[in-house]
């Protein structure tokens, strides 16, 4: 869900930021597998604009946010300036009156009602930001998460050892094979 008025990503179609994850890790899991080797062959070209489009929408869903909370910060600000013009005006119409304990009693009552509901409506405002942001955080997490636990398993299949492939080590070859793990 975007708001009108903000920038958004030039990302083909109506696709968000799960749906790019996943489709990267589909790239990655039906790649074709090189004979011989736990290594698979991943397009470059789709990985790369898959990863450009995911980093192209990040912006935007950072922008979204800070729309979010720039929107209910007005908000609070409008609704103090009304509750206080409010109190003005109840303020100077008390004055104004002649029998003041009942009708500045009755000002207070409204003014303290109407800043009761301003402030009720700013709480209930903020929480539901805060638990849209929380709710696209954790959704943007949850991807991240799969994606890690995708390449994790990718890294675990690089490092099968020739032994469990059922070959032999060549002496020649296995002593300059580089070891990225350091070991």
């Amino acid at each position: 869900m975007t708001e009108p008025g903000l920038p958004q990503p030039a990302i083909a179609g109506s696709r968000g930021l799960e749906d790019l994850l996943y489709d990267l890790r589909e790239l990655v899991e039906t790649a074709r597998m090189m004979p011989m080797s736990a290594s698979v062959l991943v397009n470059r070209d789709e990985a790369l604009t898959l990863l450009e489009d995911i980093v192209a929408f990040l912006p935007g869903e950072l922008r979204e946010a800070r729309f979010l909370l720039k929107e209910r910060d007005e908000f609070l600000a409008e609704a103090r300036r009304e509750a206080a013009a409010l109190i003005e005006t109840a303020r100077v119409q008390a004055e104004r009156m002649v029998e003041r304990t009942e009708i500045s009693r009755e000002a207070r009552s409204t003014a303290d009602e109407i800043i009761a509901l301003a402030e009720a409506d700013s709480r209930r405002m903020r929480h539901e930001a805060e638990d849209y942001i929380d709710a696209r955080l954790a959704a943007f997490e949850d991807g991240l998460q799969r994606t890690l636990a995708t390449i994790r398993k990718g890294r675990t299949r690089l490092q099968v050892p020739p032994s469990a492939l059922g070959e032999e080590p060549d002496d020649e070859l296995g002593q300059d094979v580089f070891d990225q793990d350091g070991g």
